[in-house]
């Protein structure tokens, strides 16, 4: 009985919630066509009730009574058609109310001067006004913006004079147009003066052909008037300098029919750091890449009593295993050049996440500072245990570049990063990457890394076919760069510029997509096939699009100046530059979230994790622990873009000595 009781009451308490809710949506419902009807019988001003709604809205709004009325009608529609409440207060919403008042602002300051008079005192002679409107309608007439407009407008006169209060006006509309649109109002104004700019190139573009026009015809005439028998066939100025039009458009604009000669010099006025690379991306025969050999020969390390010391080490761990009932053998083991990696086969039955618990008494058992576990490896069945040796081989920059069998000449953008764990040479594509991101404490090797990174690319890539901008807010890590002929601008050190460079890549970012979409390419490659054809089919060449190469040696100081500028350039970089051929490597030393933004994280998926203090600071580089028990000089975690696991790698060395000596024979 009770049980029946408890039923009946759960019942009827669903019925009663339904119940309520059916009366809040047909009560949402009956205002909506209250409001609908309201709207329309006001604008038509249907009757004497028509009248009146009309003549209330003009007492608020004056001359916007129409587009209140009008509002009035769409909120009714919405309440009708979803049956909720609409939220008032959203981005959008709130862009249209800074719309109409402005509009309200501005209307009503016309008003006052115009028909009240500046001395007039604006609040009640509104009131007057708008009450003989509302009851006299046929005589008044006009009432500015209403009591609405009054308000505001006797407020901002009071305050900024008269063109202080239309300054504000159209500020309130311009701002309200950016919310609702969502674009900035700096990207506002920017295509206002692009689209100004393209009207003016096209009116100039019209007086110079009806010039010329002007010119011909009076040319024909002389020579009618001269030999009135003779024929003569002329070549018209437009025939002689007609080129294919994907020369002919470097500016933000492609359709504007221009010379390339005047186009580079207006878009070198404008940019003349990041311009000046089509001019200097023909081929240089004369140039001659540095050589292998202009880096320093590898030191050999002897690491003959690491054999002796695995053995022992695979012994204790197999006594540990035992030791605590774990059923596992060590099928095989790794000597790298900082790290030895025991490969453990655990038997049937025994779950991983075992192993994994048993790292500290690993650690005692090997007398080991720290050690690292892979669990699982990925393509094996089995779990590898890291443990760092007791001699450190060094990896030089020049064995990995000599001993890749992967190395590949034509790929202008392959990068030599340093030996994994079994002792193979690492090396990746940037433009596969395609950007990538380099983090770790100071100390870690990031530096040593980075001028790895610009070295290879040196070995390998003519300064027509990689372009590079350099970004060192440290002062001393990149400026030995300066001077060779890969860079865009000198190095910038000053964090207020850095975020004026990383705006001017973003600009040729977009005209080079202007370029693609005008020749109908997809990408850098088949806009250079392009030009390539180009080339052999006319005799005035065009040079190919160079590979771009942005480098940021700490994130964190430019973070600190100009935070929202640099992410939203380092964004929009990182979203759609990849097709261009633009390629971002962003360092820092200082791994935390307000650095590494979760959207720079999120459109720069490849990563390399140096050593840090805390499996916090490695969970925000990598989206896991593990950076934490790295070793420190060079030891790294390399996550590529569609991996789900990291590979360790011992980075590859390079003495100041030898940067020198490759910049000083790219210079030279």
């Amino acid at each position: 009985m009770a049980t029946q009781k408890k039923k009946t009451t759960a019942r009827k308490k669903t019925t009663s919630r339904s119940k309520k809710k059916k009366t809040a949506s047909l009560r949402v419902e009956i205002t909506g066509i209250v409001f609908i009807a309201i709207g329309i019988i006001g604008i038509l001003q249907l009757g004497f009730v028509g009248r009146g709604f009309f003549a209330l809205a003009e007492m608020f709004v004056g001359l916007l009574s129409y587009v209140l009325l009008a509002g009035l009608v769409v909120l009714g529609g919405y309440m009708v058609i979803k049956r909720k409440s609409p939220r008032f207060f959203n981005k959008r919403l709130v862009g249209i109310y800074l719309i109409v008042l402005g509009f309200l602002t501005y209307i009503h300051m016309y008003f006052i001067v115009n028909t009240l008079g500046l001395n007039a005192s604006v609040i009640p002679s509104t009131w007057k006004l708008v009450l003989e409107n509302l009851f006299r309608p046929n005589q008044v007439g006009f009432v500015g913006a209403g009591m609405i407009g009054a308000v505001i407008t006797s407020v901002t006169y009071f305050l900024v004079d008269r063109l202080g209060t239309n300054i504000i006006a159209v500020l309130l509309i311009i701002y309200g147009l950016s919310l609702v649109s969502g674009i900035s109002i700096r990207q506002f104004f920017s295509k206002i003066a692009d689209f100004v700019r393209y009207l003016f190139s096209k009116g100039k573009a019209a007086t110079e052909k009806g010039k010329e026009v002007k010119a011909k015809r009076d040319k024909k005439k002389a020579e009618k008037i001269i030999e009135p028998e003779t024929e003569v066939i002329t070549l018209e100025p437009e025939q002689e300098e007609k080129l294919p039009p994907i020369i002919s458009n470097f500016s933000s604009k492609v359709e504007q029919e221009k010379t390339p000669v005047e186009e580079k010099a207006t878009t070198d006025k404008k940019e003349p750091n990041l311009v000046s690379f089509e001019q200097e991306s023909f081929e240089n025969e004369i140039y001659q890449l540095p050589p292998v050999d202009i880096l320093a020969p590898a030191k050999v390390t002897d690491q003959s009593k690491e054999y002796d010391q695995i053995k022992v080490n695979a012994k204790k761990l197999e006594d540990t295993f035992d030791s605590f009932g774990v059923k596992a053998k060590i099928t095989q083991v790794h000597l790298g050049p900082a790290v030895t990696k025991y490969e453990v086969q655990p038997s049937v039955g025994v779950k991983v996440s075992k192993i994994v618990s048993l790292s500290d008494d690993i650690a005692l058992a090997l007398a080991a500072k720290d050690i690292r576990i892979e669990a699982p490896i990925p393509g094996k069945s089995a779990i590898g245990i890291e443990v760092a040796n007791q001699n450190v081989a060094m990896v030089s920059l020049r064995e990995v570049l000599e001993n890749n069998p992967k190395n590949n000449p034509d790929e202008k953008l392959q990068i030599a990063l340093g030996r994994d764990i079994s002792g193979e040479a690492m090396m990746a594509s940037l433009d596969k990457m395609p950007h990538l991101l380099v983090a770790g404490a100071t100390g870690s090797g990031k530096s040593v890394c980075i001028n790895g990174i610009i070295t290879s690319i040196l070995l390998r890539a003519k300064p027509h076919e990689v372009k590079m901008m350099m970004i060192d807010p440290k002062m001393v890590e990149l400026n030995v760069y300066n001077g060779i002929p890969h860079l865009l601008a000198p190095v910038v050190t000053n964090p207020k510029k850095a975020a004026q460079a990383l705006q001017k890549v973003v600009a040729e970012m977009e005209r080079r997509y202007d370029l693609f979409s005008h020749t109908g390419t997809r990408n850098m490659q088949g806009y250079n096939d392009y030009v390539k054809k180009h080339n052999e089919l006319n005799e005035e060449k065009q040079p190919e699009l160079p590979f771009i190469v942005v480098i940021v040696d700490e994130l964190a100081d430019l973070m600190m100046v100009a935070s929202n500028d640099v992410e939203d350039a380092i964004t929009r970089l990182a979203q759609m530059a990849r097709a261009a051929g633009i390629h971002l490597i962003i360092a820092t030393q200082r791994p935390s979230v307000d650095v590494i933004t979760g959207v720079i994280k999120a459109n720069i998926p490849s990563r390399i994790a140096f050593s840090v203090s805390s499996s916090i600071d490695s969970r925000t580089i990598l989206d896991m622990g593990g950076a934490e028990k790295l070793l420190g000089r060079g030891d790294m975690l390399l996550l590529p873009v569609g991996s789900s696991k990291p590979t360790r790698i011992q980075g590859a060395f390079l003495s100041d000595a030898e940067v020198e000596d490759v910049v000083n024979y790219v210079i030279s």
